[in-house]
């Protein structure tokens, strides 16, 4: 069955072959079984690897957070219209509420507090650009609150990098992340 999976592998054939693979922003246990060997080997025979961003450097992290921000002095109760942002905060308290029902015996059992990890999540919400917000919403779901502690693909990937000594690199900056969707307007959001 394996060889029937399309392996979102596309080799370059040079010497030695370089490779790009399409990966998804979803927790590595939910692929990892679907991603076929021939994608596994080609991982496990470079040298070299590059990723979108690198996850692993805690500057990238940051300029991701700072980015997400509305200019100083601004909040999001002045960018939303008023009914949006009820509603978005009601939400968020209802998310608040529920979240420890949602998370799995494997999470407390690592030391995860719900209240940790919804402002791990949600924190700051009120200073973020709308775009964020949404995506953020997005991701707060009972679903995607049970898979928080797994790695999304790209970040295990990474993490599997460092720890087999591969060289790594990012192929973009967070600048080119952000500004496309920090340029977005409120009615494309």
């Amino acid at each position: 069955q394996q060889n029937e999976l399309n392996s979102f592998l596309w080799t370059i054939k040079r010497d030695p072959p370089s490779y790009f693979f399409g990966t998804i922003h979803v927790p590595y246990t939910r692929v990892w079984d679907f991603v076929p060997d021939n994608s596994k080997k080609a991982f496990q025979q470079s040298h070299i690897v590059y990723f979108e961003l690198d996850l692993t450097d805690p500057y990238t992290i940051s300029a991701l957070t700072s980015c997400q921000l509305l200019p100083q002095g601004k909040n999001l109760q002045d960018v939303l219209p008023r009914d949006i942002y009820r509603r978005l905060k009601r939400h968020l308290e209802y998310v608040k509420l529920m979240m420890p029902s949602w998370m799995t015996p494997d999470q407390r059992g690592k030391g995860l507090y719900a209240d940790y990890l919804f402002n791990a999540i949600a924190g700051n919400w009120e200073r973020k650009r709308p775009v964020w917000v949404m995506l953020m919403v997005n991701s707060l779901t009972e679903v995607d609150i049970k898979s928080r502690g797994v790695p999304v693909l790209d970040l295990f990937l990474a993490q599997e990098a460092e720890r087999l000594r591969k060289q790594t690199g990012a192929v973009e900056k967070v600048e080119e992340q952000c500004h496309p969707l920090n340029g977005l307007n409120f009615s494309q959001v």
